[in-house]
């Protein structure tokens, strides 16, 4: 008899509904303060004497220089982007700063700075904190005023950039250093308009925001030259993110021991409830779909073994000088690209593999609309792909640059075409599900709860998708920031999430393992804990991009919140694991739900206590832009959704390969290696350099922790070359990986079988 009353899932639903109404106010709401107080872009940039030194129409035209080149791919601006190359605001500020030391030293007849006495060194510096703090902005003309002492400063930095990104043959060393092109931008033109995006980034990270004694970005980065320290509030709420940190996980806890009521027993069935399962032609047509995530990871960890390799040979490969065809911003824009839509892929086959057993029917031309699906699927990778080829490479037109090749922003790097493309392709898949699923949702039995949240989910994932077409190649970057992580949090890090939870309970309830109405009851409270404090801690990916001080506040306070429900992960993991001996023949789903308790294992660590690492204000304003962030991305886009997406995979394929047994020992050591690679990878490698690199952002400034100078040190390239031990076992794991699958098609993964199952022999020849 079920523990779950009408009663009880109406409150419940009650409560899914107000978190979402209230959290979607509360992200509205702020969003529009991060329009209202961005930094200024100015119309001119002028000096006393009426010379103008850049327009508005230049530092947007840089924007999208910036964007055309890599974008995130090649370095960072406010701390988001790539780690080989500088941030180049933080090396903007720091330039500028020095270079206007100097000038101010040669008007008083010194060689340079660092040859006056330590007391007119003071005196100067102080000076320096007045000129570059003072915001000289001017509302009713739109004009920033700066001195002609600074327009030098800024001649003799865009003398810098312009040889750096023009191919300068003084400066070979320092673009290996940064795995940048040797003529990253050929037009002079192009080179020019980006000196001055570069210099409103730093601007706005070193001017005081009207009335208050913080910048436009908070004060970052860390840059003790123009006294850019933590501010007070940044401070005050990362004392408050902790302390709500533990308050949530006793409450839980607490929660969780003495409230919550024990899942009802469940008598396991005495036989495989999915041995009779009729596949219908569309679930056999997902089986293509299984050898393209296979496919596509295979080229995604291809391309990280050689991106990161890049950061020790900086164009070349054990001296093969391939980073003339595939530079490193160019690698890693692939390598970020595939690996969202391997993932993707491996979520849109299991809706559609889920869909028909879901709602109990096939629905007229399902079969036709999921291989319509997966043709436009390879269009839009394909498509994307070469467009940020030929992007990065400079030969589009810079007006077409982000309609056909880069966007230039992590995550959604592929041109807006392409983008709308997937779009589509998102609400096809949409319809594909609802039409499957829908009969489903309007019966009321013990599975309804289950099937709306499936439903609910699989709606979001297909609609939310669309935050992306909020911003242009020229919209302000800190409104494109906030737009950015619509997608890349709420999207992929919150109903992804939603959705993977909804499918892994179905799937249970439907072998008979968990009581459904148990199990839909604790899909709606879960989603709506995690919900609650996931949706608006999407701010904390905005602390320092130009966003106020509300910001902060509401980021770093929610934030903190969306690692209470990873407390109770063991116990989650233990249950899971507990369902694999569950029955006897529970033994045919051993190895897809090993992959689901590597995603608890991986939850708790990569997205608990790496990103707790990063996540309170005063960690992520010495942090932000090091090596402490990918070990976070590493740990939690693999370790979560990629081992939860091969799991997923695996139920596809345990299903299309009939009842025939497989050949688990290439799976064992697959599913091993790639979890210990993905650990050495970080232990060994970049967790040791992302807090060397927090060291010297403490001690000298981001600017420092980014340079050639640091990251070139001995220590910090043993540490680099150490990755190459994970990346190993990790690729040799992916490689397994693929060999299995391989195998399930020719033969070679299965165990001796008495009788051939030519139902599944037709599925299989789908992913062929």
């Amino acid at each position: 008899m079920s523990t779950t009353t009408p009663v009880h899932d109406a409150k419940r639903w009650a409560l899914l509904g107000g978190v979402l109404v209230f959290t979607f106010l509360l992200l509205g709401f702020f969003g529009r303060e991060v329009y209202r107080q961005a930094p200024p872009i100015p119309e001119r940039v002028v000096t006393p004497d009426g010379t103008t030194l850049m327009t508005k129409d230049d530092i947007l035209t840089g924007q999208t220089v910036w964007q055309s080149a890599g974008g995130q791919q090649l370095g960072s601006i406010w701390g988001h982007g790539a780690y080989q190359a500088p941030d180049w605001t933080a090396d903007q500020l720091h330039r500028e700063a020095t270079a206007l030391l100097d000038v101010k030293a040669e008007k008083e007849g010194a060689k340079d700075f660092a040859s006056l006495s330590a007391d007119r060194q003071a005196v100067l510096k102080a000076a320096l904190v007045r000129e570059m703090r003072a915001n000289t902005y001017e509302a009713a003309s739109g004009a920033v005023t700066i001195s002609a002492e600074r327009a030098e400063a800024l001649r003799r930095v865009a003398v810098h950039f312009d040889a750096l990104f023009g191919g300068s043959p003084g400066l070979k060393t320092l673009r290996q250093a940064y795995a940048m092109s040797e003529s990253t931008i050929p037009d002079a033109t192009r080179r020019k308009a980006l000196t001055a995006f570069f210099f409103w980034t730093s601007w706005a990270a070193t001017t005081e925001r009207p009335g208050q004694s913080i910048t436009y970005t908070n004060n970052w980065p860390h840059e003790p030259l123009v006294a850019n320290h933590p501010s007070s509030a940044n401070v005050v709420w990362s004392f408050v993110s902790i302390v709500l940190l533990l308050a949530g996980v006793g409450a839980v806890v607490w929660w969780n021991a003495f409230r919550e009521k024990p899942e009802p027993p469940v008598t396991p069935p005495a036989s495989d409830p999915f041995m009779g399962l009729a596949l219908t032609p569309s679930m056999r047509a997902c089986g293509k779909y299984v050898g393209t995530v296979l496919a596509l990871l295979a080229v995604q960890v291809g391309l990280g073994a050689l991106t990161a390799h890049y950061t020790v040979e900086g164009q070349a490969l054990f001296g093969l000088p391939i980073g003339q065809w595939l530079p490193y911003a160019l690698t890693r824009t692939w390598h970020v690209q595939t690996g969202v839509f391997w993932i993707a892929t491996a979520f849109l086959a299991a809706g559609l593999f889920l869909a028909p057993v879901i709602g109990g029917h096939e629905p007229k031309f399902q079969r036709l609309g999921v291989n319509v699906l997966w043709g436009a699927l390879l269009v839009v990778v394909a498509g994307s792909l070469t467009g940020e080829y030929l992007a990065i490479h400079q030969v589009l037109p810079l007006d077409l640059s982000f309609w056909f090749g880069h966007q230039g922003y992590e995550y959604v790097d592929l041109g807006r075409v392409w983008q709308i493309a997937l779009f589509v392709g998102l609400v096809l898949w949409l319809v594909l599900m609802l039409r499957a699923i829908l009969p489903a949702a309007r019966r009321r039995d013990d599975s309804r709860s289950l099937v709306l949240m499936f439903t609910g989910s699989t709606t979001a994932i297909g609609l939310l998708y669309g935050a992306g077409f909020f911003f242009t190649a020229k919209t302000h970057l800190s409104v494109m920031e906030y737009w950015r992580w619509w997608v890349v949090h709420l999207w992929v890090e919150g109903f992804f999430e939603v959705f993977a939870t909804a499918a892994i309970a179905l799937l249970f309830a439907k072998l008979g393992l968990v009581d459904k109405k148990h199990a839909g009851a604790a899909v709606i409270a879960s989603s709506a804990l995690f919900l609650f404090a996931g949706i608006p801690g999407t701010f904390h990916h905005l602390y320092f991009s130009g966003t106020p001080v509300s910001i902060l506040a509401v980021g770093a306070s929610f934030s903190a919140l969306e690692v209470v429900p990873l407390t109770l992960i063991g116990l989650e993991a233990f249950r899971t694991s507990r369902l694999q001996t569950a029955a006897p023949w529970m033994s045919a789903y051993r190895w897809p739900i090993r992959f689901f308790v590597g995603v608890a294992f991986w939850n708790l660590v990569g997205a608990g206590v790496f990103g707790f690492l990063i996540n309170p204000p005063i960690a992520l304003y010495y942090m932000q832009g090091l090596n402490t962030t990918p070990v976070h991305a590493h740990t939690a886009l693999f370790g979560v959704y990629g081992l939860l997406s091969l799991g997923l995979v695996l139920v596809i394929a345990r299903k299309l390969s009939g009842v025939r047994p497989w050949k688990e020992t290439q799976l064992k050591l697959a599913f091993w290696a790639m979890n210990v690679g993905l650990a050495a990878m970080v232990v060994l490698s970049l967790l040791p350099i992302g807090l060397a690199q927090t060291w010297a952002s403490v001690e000298h400034g981001l600017w420092y922790a980014r340079s050639a100078d640091f990251l070139q040190l001995p220590a910090l390239q043993t540490l680099r070359w150490l990755r190459i031990v994970g990346d190993t076992v990790f690729l040799g794991g992916v490689a397994l990986l693929f060999w299995f699958f391989t195998g399930l098609i020719t033969g070679w993964s299965y165990e001796k079988a008495a009788e051939p199952d030519l139902d599944a022999d037709e599925a299989l020849a789908e992913s062929a």
